[in-house]
């Protein structure tokens, strides 16, 4: 976890590698304000090849639960469709990912999800994961930033 506010700038330098959570991703789609606008220069920064980003398969389907919840077919299909135009790797959750997710959930109690999420972090070898949710704490060889607290 890291007490300095950092740019995206400063981001790509630190860690060319990072993982976003699904909650970063859900602002990005749902264009709510500043947060929306800090994911969107996370994911410009893929997109220009300044970053390589990746995401958990599990994320993929917190995401789109939403409009399934709701029934919204056309929804679903154009969240799904904008999410794997995204310059992001979705890494799948294999028999390495769920050993390792198992490890950071005893190591730090966290729901399954989120272990997966860091775990699969871990597996792309990124050394950042991004997200907004303050219960999710840096592992070992994978720093914990907050999009909140990284600058515009």
């Amino acid at each position: 976890m890291s007490e300095e506010r950092l740019s995206v700038a400063d981001l790509a330098g630190r860690h060319p590698r990072v993982a976003i959570d699904s909650d970063v991703l859900i602002y990005l789609l749902e264009g709510a304000g500043d947060r929306a606008d800090r994911a969107a220069e996370i994911v410009d920064a893929c997109e220009a090849g300044l970053l390589t980003g990746s995401m958990s398969a599990i994320g993929l389907a917190e995401i789109l639960t939403g409009p399934a919840r709701t029934g919204d077919a056309a929804r679903f299909e154009g969240m799904a469709e904008e999410l794997h135009s995204l310059r992001l790797t979705i890494v799948a959750c294999d028999e390495r990912v769920a050993e390792d997710a198992a490890w950071i959930r005893g190591a730090q109690g966290l729901a399954i999800p989120d272990a997966i999420h860091l775990a699969s972090a871990r597996s792309s070898r990124a050394t950042a994961f991004v997200t907004n949710d303050r219960r999710i704490r840096s592992v070992s060889r994978l720093e914990v930033l907050y999009l909140d607290d990284l600058v515009a």
